[in-house]
């Protein structure tokens, strides 16, 4: 892989395509007027890719080292992940882990708050059944449910609906054109837009042990990824949250995590019949550049601990 290790001062053929993909996701802004990227991995470069590591929750080095370049090639959602810049209007307002659209839209109804959502009847896969398909989102939508005083309900009426889902190929109209196989593979908008699309491009599955394709992506785990932005959620630093922007072929990732349900809480409040649950605690790994408050919380529970095994050891000698 040509940018494997690659830093500041390197200069590698097909650099530019590169930053134009961390332009993309919101990590550069458009170059100026009659002038495109360079091949040059310039300061301005690496203040990007640094601050791409930390929203990801990769060890910040500054550098396309392995773990950067694995995280870059993945499959992922369309939508932007950094405030720095907008991504065709939709910026994002992070937080330590969690992110929101920016101004933190959410959608304002009377409580208790119910959501329609449709499907298109003409921007449609016929390879998954159709009612295989509203299982997997009604599923989804349950999830979410589960967590906040929202109720989603689906309706037949696609132009009302609050919530438009259609599966759609390359340039669609929207300003976020899919790019084909494993590449983008959905975007939605935020509140209180409602479009969800899906890149047709993809092999959808609902059951692996039936869709032999080493490319197939897992329906409902970008059903209830895109959701979480439906409701003004961004994307999380925590790899284990739904909320991660990248997601491998063939991988179900369908649970939500605390970051999640703590994130979308603070848009909508709990549900009143929500209990937490210890299994949605997220595996934060003490090699990500991450959550450092948390780390230092567990080295010095750990150098206590240390202390006080030491002393009864030492009352046990006199």
């Amino acid at each position: 892989m040509r940018f494997l290790d690659a830093g500041k001062g390197s200069q590698v053929d097909g650099m530019a395509e590169l930053k134009s993909y961390f332009r993309r996701f919101g990590y550069l802004p458009i170059p100026p007027e009659n002038t495109t990227f360079t091949d040059l991995f310039d300061d301005e470069f690496e203040n990007a890719l640094l601050s791409y590591q930390k929203n990801l929750g990769i060890f910040e080095t500054g550098k396309l080292d392995s773990d950067t370049m694995k995280v870059i090639v993945s499959p992922r959602c369309g939508v932007g992940d950094s405030d720095s810049y907008s991504t065709n209007g939709k910026k994002v307002k992070t937080t330590r882990r969690y992110a929101y659209f920016y101004g933190a839209p959410r959608w304002v109804r009377r409580s208790p708050i119910t959501l329609t959502y449709a499907f298109s009847q003409t921007h449609t896969i016929d390879y998954v059944s159709h009612s295989d398909v509203r299982l997997a989102f009604e599923r989804a939508f349950a999830r979410w449910s589960a967590v906040i005083p929202v109720n989603f309900k689906e309706s037949e009426d696609y132009s009302v609906a609050d919530i438009r889902i259609g599966w759609y190929g390359g340039d669609h109209g929207d300003g976020e054109a899919f790019d084909g196989v494993l590449g983008v593979l959905a975007h939605a908008f935020s509140p209180e837009n409602g479009r969800f699309h899906l890149d047709a491009a993809e092999r959808w599955a609902v059951d692996f042990d039936e869709e032999k394709s080493k490319a197939a992506v897992d329906l409902e785990s970008v059903a209830t990824h895109e959701i979480g932005h439906v409701l003004g959620l961004g994307h999380s630093s925590v790899k284990e949250a739904i909320m991660y922007p990248s997601l491998s072929p063939r991988t179900r990732k369908v649970e939500l995590r605390i970051d999640d349900v703590e994130g979308v809480q603070a848009l909508y409040g709990s549900n009143p019949n929500y209990r937490y649950d210890s299994k949605l605690e997220s595996d934060i790994s003490l090699g990500c550049g991450v959550d450092l408050e948390r780390r230092k919380r567990l080295m010095m529970w750990t150098v206590t601990v240390v202390i006080l095994e030491i002393m009864i050891f030492l009352i046990h000698l006199i």
